[in-house]
Parts: structure tokens; sequence; C-alpha cells
């Protein structure tokens, strides 16, 4: 056997043993192990040190992978992250996965309080993917990491795929090499583990493992969607932005004239309207800060990078733009900052700026909780 049919078990990538700088390094005599336990340096220092190892990554490769399942009778499990469904969409799914039939699983259930109501926000998942032109064989709830309904997520692939490959599908950061180690070494007790880090696009090529029958669960590269905040900030910021533990909703009772800052992300500036609740779902962990908003431009710029963090380095982040909603006072919805999470409001009439940096989705929807 060469070295170029050697490929890592943790991130997929081919193995090679000629230069450190570049992906897939192993030093030479790492190649006398077992196949099946050889990991990259990258994903060694990942796994025993904790170390967070970006990669410039092209989000055209990474589709053109993903198209290749057209051409396959499998069965796609595509993941999303419910704490940001759009920002881990991936659009015209149904263009890549040809006719093959989809299984919609909704991670990171998790995250959300107690009081969540499980059948609406299912009702709410079938709603939306109606709307996006999918139409799934089942949709799921469940926590890759916590192991919640991992057991009905199992038997709904076996019942689903009837023989077939499995191909499980998702944007970055969704957990979706999480998920796939729940299920190898929890459920089908397979000794193997795929490399995880809290940094998108851990998984660079696909990678195979086989089942008993001949048949292979196949984990693909996470797709690359620059829409999402979580894509733009360091690895150091990120661990404050993407949420770890139930989310504490952080309530804010606005007039008009005021302004909330996201460390220093996103602002919201509520410009008119009656007083009413403003409830935001975002990591513990991130610092809001509210002030007037004709104050506001002063504020951050003797602030940004200080008090108003992340992002420590302010220049890492492209100029804010403006995104303007009016609130109907009729229903309740979000205003969603894909990566960053939401702000819940909507129970009077108003009108409502968010600033975001260029090319980060700001979207209103019919409030999911």
């Amino acid at each position: 056997m060469t070295e170029q049919e050697y490929r890592c078990g943790g991130c997929g990538v081919v193995i090679q043993t000629k230069d450190p700088s570049q992906l897939g390094y192993v030093p030479p005599q790492a190649l006398q192990k077992d196949p099946e336990e050889l990991y990259c340096r990258r994903c060694f220092r990942i796994r025993h040190y904790n170390e967070i190892a970006p990669v410039e990554q092209d989000p055209d490769v990474y589709l053109q992978k993903l198209s290749v399942i057209a051409e396959t009778d499998s069965l796609v499990v595509k993941i999303i992250d419910l704490f940001d469904f759009s920002g881990s969409w991936i659009p015209g799914i149904q263009r890549h996965v040809g006719k093959n039939p989809i299984l919609l699983v909704a991670n990171k259930i998790d995250l959300f309080p107690r009081s969540t109501k499980w059948g609406r926000l299912k009702k709410w998942l079938h709603h939306y993917t109606k709307e996006l032109g999918i139409d799934p064989v089942d949709i799921l709830l469940c926590s890759a990491i916590k192991g919640i309904h991992m057991d009905l997520v199992v038997e709904a692939i076996e019942r689903y795929r009837q023989g077939r490959d499995v191909y499980v599908v998702g944007t970055t950061n969704t957990g979706k090499s999480t998920f796939i180690n729940r299920i190898l070494q929890d459920v089908a007790q397979i000794d193997s583990a795929i490399t995880t880090s809290p940094y998108p696009g851990t998984t660079l090529d696909t990678i195979r493992i086989e089942l008993d029958d001949g048949k292979a669960i196949i984990d693909t590269p996470g797709i690359v969607w620059k829409g999402r905040l979580s894509e733009w900030i360091s690895p150091n910021d990120l661990q404050r932005v993407i949420p770890k533990q139930v989310l504490h909703p952080k309530g804010y009772q606005l007039q008009d004239g005021q302004t909330l800052f996201f460390g220093g992300l996103v602002r919201m500036d509520y410009v008119k309207g009656a007083k009413q609740p403003f409830v935001c779902y975002v990591s513990n962990r991130l610092y809001i800060h509210r002030t007037k908003l004709n104050k506001a431009d002063e504020f951050f710029q003797k602030h940004r990078g200080k008090l108003l963090s992340p992002p420590k380095d302010p220049s890492q982040l492209s100029s804010w733009t403006r995104h303007r909603f009016t609130l109907s006072g009729k229903e309740k919805v979000d205003l969603v900052v894909s990566g960053l999470g939401w702000i819940a409001c909507g129970k009077e009439k108003g009108q409502v700026d968010v600033w975001a940096p260029k090319g980060v989705q700001v979207v209103m929807r019919p409030a999911i909780i």
C-alpha cells in the first residue's frame, strides 16, 4: 500500500509525510501503525491538546463533493443546527442529492429552555422545510452531544435506508461529526472516532464507515456558508459566541430610542414604537449592553474591542450593514442573525434596525418559541 492510499481517520484528508506545513502530514514512522488508527497531525493536536486549527476552505469544492450523492441510491441524513436553522440549511440541497430521500435531523435541542413546546417547534420545522421545497421522509429532534433521542434517530435511519448507504450532510458546525461519533460509539459500539472541534470545517474530506451488511455511513465535509457570523470570527471569540449550555434568554423592556449591543459583533436599534419586550436568545457568555440610540455611535467607537467584545480585534470583521424591519404587532417574530442567535419581539408595532457585518444573513421569521 502506498502512502497516498492512507486517509486520516479523523478528518478524511489524504495522508502525506513530505511537508509538515500542509494538510494530512504525519511523521513517516506513523505509517507503521494500524491504518484505522491513523490520524494526521492536525487531528492529533485537536484530539489530544484541544488545539483549534482552522484551514482555508473553498465552498464550491465541498459542494462538488456533495453532488456525487445524486448519482447514488442512498438515504441522505441532513443535519441542521436547531439554534441556527437558516444558517445551517444548504441552499439547493435537493439538486445536490437528486431523488434520494432526505431524513431531516434537527440537532442541539439541549440548548433550548425546558419550557420549549417541542410539538409546536416540530410543526414549525415542517412548515419551513415545505416553504424551502423539501419534503423529508421524517423530521427528528435530537442532541448528539447529550445523546438525547439518538436511539430514535438510529431506528429511523435503519427504517428508511432499506439496505442502502447513508450519507450524512450539513453545513459546518452543525455537530455532524459528533452525531456520527454518538452513533458509532454509543449505539453501534464501534471503536472509532471522527475528529470534532468547536471551529467550523473540521472534517476535510469524506469519511466512510463500513457497516455489517456491506453498506456504509459516509460523513461528508461540512459545507461552508459565509452568511454565518460564526464563519468570520477568530477561534477564541467563537468560544463565547457558540452556546454550549441551555440558553438563559435575556429579556429587555425597550422604549424607542434605545440600543442593544451584542458584544462588538451586532447592534440592534429600537427606532420607534411602543414600549415592548425584546428577548435575546444568544450564548450565555455573550455580553449584551443597553444604551441610548443617540449615544450608540460614540459608545461603540469608545468601547469596541474592550467592553464591547468579542471581537477582541475589530479589524477582523467587515463594516456593519443596516437591516430594517417593521413589526406589525399582530404576531411574535424572531430577528435572526445567522451564527449568533435571535431576538424575539413583535408584541407591539415598531421599527427596528439590526446592524451586522456585511455579508452576514439577518432575517425576520415567525417566532420559533
